[in-house]
């Protein structure tokens, strides 16, 4: 006998179509789920770097590499031109001034002192031949003007006895009248004589002087000549170290050309170069500093360049008073330069996070969770370890600062 059997449930028909409709329907729920809500991410804390905003006295500075120079460097020209003959002092000896550094010898130079002097031998020859003329020639005017005299003393002697003999009627007046005009011609002529005797004297004495100023003229010349040949020895200008001196025995040196540099080194100055950024906030005097291992040295800007080469612009800096021990030329050091006094300020350590927000958020852990999300805030000064967060954040906060290559775009963090 056959078994009525109940009928099917209306919904076996269509279980299937039923089973695919709810799940793309949850598929759908849960997509717009997701587009509703915050994209997160899941990351391990090793791989992120958190740190505490705090309230903490704020130096701005920047710190650059600086290089050991010595205060002064001298370049060692030669003085004269020539050929090497002998080195004396090798390239990084320490000097004291006036130490031979080489000697060089020019044939040509030494001819031509010889030939002036020759010539000044010569000069002072003629020199003396002149004097000995101008003394003869004042010797015979002396002994004209005396002769001279002699026969006006006698005239006179015959001009008195021919006066008593015209009186007494022996001489006639004519024969007085020639011994008169022969008295007054030999007055005259004595005292054309006595004229030229001081003329010559006046001449002598000029000449003479020209003679003396001539003489030394040329003893002048033949000193400079021969000061030429101190030229051909180098010697050190000051107390220092000799640097960049590359020559051979037997090179050529032109004058003026330079054979090396003295390096002073009584006292050092530390080189750097800056970015035209901080062009206008550098001065001479600022403050800096050099930490080595766990002591501080305190340098202040002596000289600044403000011509600027390839974005930069140059900046010498002095010690204080003490200096590293083991300081050696061309020896770098890490250079903190200060552009401002220390302010009290809301800081945050540099990161990477700058990079990738500009500045403008950071994400922020909220407290008692461990989830970070997006905060704006607003960056103000800098310097190579921390930012000065003007808004956005407040003491005791704790921040992401590095990972954010890992974080991606996502809105929240979830710190495991």
């Amino acid at each position: 006998m056959d078994i009525k059997l109940p009928p099917r449930p209306w919904y076996r028909k269509y279980l299937m179509h039923i089973v695919a409709g709810a799940t793309i329907t949850a598929a759908l729920i849960y997509t717009v789920v997701l587009m509703l809500s915050p994209h997160r991410r899941y990351i391990e804390q090793e791989r992120l770097r958190i740190a505490t905003v705090n309230e903490e006295p704020f130096m701005e500075f920047v710190e650059v590499e600086g290089i050991v120079q010595p205060i002064m460097t001298i370049q060692l020209n030669a003085f004269e031109s020539g050929f090497v003959e002998r080195i004396l002092r090798e390239d990084g000896a320490m000097l004291r001034r006036g130490d031979t550094i080489l000697v060089l010898n020019n044939p040509e130079l030494m001819r031509s002192i010889d030939n002036e002097r020759e010539l000044w031998k010569g000069n002072k020859r003629n020199l003396q031949e002149q004097e000995i003329q101008m003394e003869q020639k004042s010797i015979d005017l002396k002994l004209q003007t005396l002769d001279q005299q002699y026969q006006i003393a006698n005239l006179e002697r015959k001009l008195t006895q021919s006066r008593e003999e015209y009186s007494m009627g022996i001489k006639s007046r004519a024969e007085l009248n020639i011994v008169e005009a022969e008295n007054d011609y030999l007055h005259r002529r004595l005292m054309l004589q006595m004229l030229s005797l001081r003329h010559d004297s006046a001449t002598t004495i000029l000449r003479r002087e020209m003679i003396i100023a001539d003489r030394e003229a040329a003893q002048r010349k033949l000193l400079a000549a021969e000061e030429r040949t101190s030229g051909l020895v180098v010697r050190a200008p000051a107390d220092g170290q000799l640097g960049h001196l590359n020559l051979i025995i037997g090179q050529q040196v032109a004058a003026g050309s330079k054979i090396g540099e003295i390096k002073i080194m009584d006292q050092y100055k530390v080189s750097t170069q800056l970015s035209e950024y901080y062009v206008e906030r550098i001065f001479a005097g600022q403050p800096a500093s050099i930490i080595q291992k766990e002591d501080t040295f305190r340098l202040r800007i002596s000289r600044v360049v403000p011509e600027v080469k390839e974005r930069k612009f140059a900046v010498d800096l002095l010690f204080n008073d003490s200096i590293p021990q083991n300081i050696r030329l061309g020896k770098s050091y890490r250079v903190k330069v200060e552009l401002a006094q220390p302010e009290p300020a809301v800081i945050i350590p540099r990161g990477d996070f700058y990079k990738k927000t500009s500045g403008e958020w950071i994400f922020c852990i909220e407290e008692g969770t461990n989830i970070a999300r997006r905060v704006e805030i607003e960056i103000g000064r800098q310097n190579p370890e921390y930012f000065e967060v003007v808004k956005g954040l407040k003491p005791g906060d704790r921040v992401i600062v590095g990972g954010y290559d890992r974080i991606g775009d996502a809105e929240e963090v979830v710190i495991q």
